[in-house]
């Protein structure tokens, strides 16, 4: 971390951020933890936080609640907060489906899964984070027509992805396939490599019934 982001993590945790312990627990109150009532975004691996940090700026309406393992990332992104007076972000440190079990289910206006690792190796498909049992947790945290929105650049993935969204008979697929890329996501690191590496970057977006 640099030391910018050292002093953000050491000052700003504790107002902003949420530690995830492994196992069950207590459920987690999303209107204590805002300080309001208001629709809340789950930001899955949130990075460096520059995606989150510039979607929640533009839709202050909605809370941001952003879960990642990279301490840097974290530290970064408490940085954006107080930088940018962002007072709908909270950072969650820890397992992200750890996280979702903690929540109410209902309690969610929209999911992110942004460019998640896509663990392209075949013996390494039963890690990634799309898969029925996961995207069936997720769904159940959705209030009706919550939206959940993928995106990757790996096509195998993304094909991977559409097939196991699609078989969800809770999820519903507004645009019959790939979504055109929506104008409020940012262009993230992840998805400037993939433009100059010349591979496809594909949005998937559903709502749950």
């Amino acid at each position: 971390m640099t030391g910018r982001q050292a002093d953000a993590l050491d000052r700003l945790f504790r107002a902003y951020g949420l530690d995830v312990p492994d196992g069950p627990g207590a459920p987690i109150d999303l209107a204590g933890l805002f300080g309001r009532t208001a629709p809340v975004v789950l930001e899955i691996g949130s990075g460096m936080g520059d995606t989150t940090a510039a979607m929640a700026a533009a839709d202050p309406d909605r809370d941001y609640l952003a879960v990642e393992v990279h301490t840097p990332g974290i530290a970064n992104l408490l940085d954006l907060v107080e930088r940018h007076v962002l007072r709908n972000v909270r950072v969650a440190k820890g397992d992200a489906l750890e996280l979702v079990r903690r929540l109410p289910s209902g309690s969610l206006d929209a999911v992110h899964v942004f460019f998640p690792d896509p663990w392209p190796k075949a013996r390494h498909h039963k890690r990634r984070l799309i898969q029925p049992t996961h995207v069936a947790l997720l769904r159940d945290r959705l209030t009706p027509g919550g939206v959940l929105h993928c995106a990757t650049d790996w096509a195998e993935y993304a094909e991977a992805m559409r097939e196991t969204l699609d078989a969800d008979p809770e999820l519903v697929n507004p645009h019959e396939g790939f979504a055109p890329r929506p104008a409020h996501r940012p262009v993230t690191k992840f998805e400037r490599r993939a433009l100059l590496a010349d591979r496809p970057v594909a949005d998937l977006i559903y709502r749950r019934r």
